[in-house]
């Protein structure tokens, strides 16, 4: 399996131990974003797991027209700076448009494609062409094995610094279902593979104006995944998710997330 550069030092893939991708679903505050990288950051230090902070500048696949977007992409990206030089750790966050691509990789460590915009040609070009890792978060209307025409785009620019992302298929309406052999299906590519436990659990639309979920059921398909061979798992944590201003219903609660990952770093030890 290849290994990606996340920036140095910082590999995944190849059997490297399982790494962690989490932060708010969207920036709410600097100051909660601050704090959750903090809470996030030491725990991760105590159980010696890579940690990527994630958090997004503007969600411009919301429900609602009246739904919070975010602070935008340069108030965004200022805070997401602040944290990356205060807390030395690599950034993610994802592009909406071809045009903010080259802006954000002057920031982030990992350039992140949305599920629905995973077969935007225009947009996954971008992001290629700065030379960044690309995570590609797999569409929920899409076969794990199409994947590969969307790491050909990736590859054809040089770019061969890729993630592969699941996080869930749609199964009828407002409702997801996770097939784990869709990670198995995504790891034959060679890339490394990570799971969206929190994405996995939502119910798209599933509350009229919002989206609605069961947090419940994270920790267990975060679990299942890890046992087939993961790289790496993606949570969104919250201090308080059920007043989050995005994904309140599938975003956990940071006092869960230690517990969780000695779990899964259990299962991933004994897996590589």
């Amino acid at each position: 399996m290849r290994e990606v550069l996340i920036r140095k030092d910082f590999y995944v893939g190849n059997n490297n131990p399982l790494f962690l991708i989490a932060g708010p679903c969207v920036i709410e505050s600097e100051k909660l974003a601050f704090s959750l990288c903090e809470k996030i950051k030491n725990i991760c230090d105590k159980l010696n797991i890579p940690f990527v902070f994630k958090s997004s500048f503007d969600k411009a696949n919301r429900s609602s027209i009246d739904s919070y977007r975010g602070p935008g992409i340069i108030k965004g990206l200022e805070i997401l700076n602040k944290i990356k030089e205060t807390y030395k750790v690599p950034i993610l966050t994802d592009i909406h448009l071809p045009e903010q691509a080259l802006q954000a990789s002057e920031v982030v460590d990992i350039i992140q494609i949305p599920a629905f915009l995973c077969r935007q040609t225009d947009i996954v070009v971008a992001a290629a062409k700065t030379g960044k890792a690309v995570n590609i978060k797999k569409g929920q209307f899409l076969a794990p094995w199409d994947i590969k025409n969307i790491i050909k785009k990736v590859e054809y620019f040089g770019n061969h610094n890729i993630i592969l992302c699941e996080r869930g298929t749609s199964f009828g309406y407002n409702n997801l279902v996770v097939d784990m052999t869709s990670l198995i299906e995504m790891k034959k590519t060679n890339y490394p593979v990570i799971f969206d436990g929190t994405h996995s659990v939502q119910k798209p639309g599933g509350l009229g104006k919002k989206s609605g979920g069961n947090r419940e059921y994270v920790e267990y398909l975060s679990r299942a995944a890890t046992a087939i061979g993961i790289d790496g798992i993606f949570l969104e944590v919250h201090e308080n998710p059920d007043e989050a201003k995005s994904d309140a219903a599938n975003q956990i609660q940071i006092d869960s997330l230690e517990k969780i990952l000695m779990k899964l770093l259990e299962i991933d030890k004994i897996i590589k």
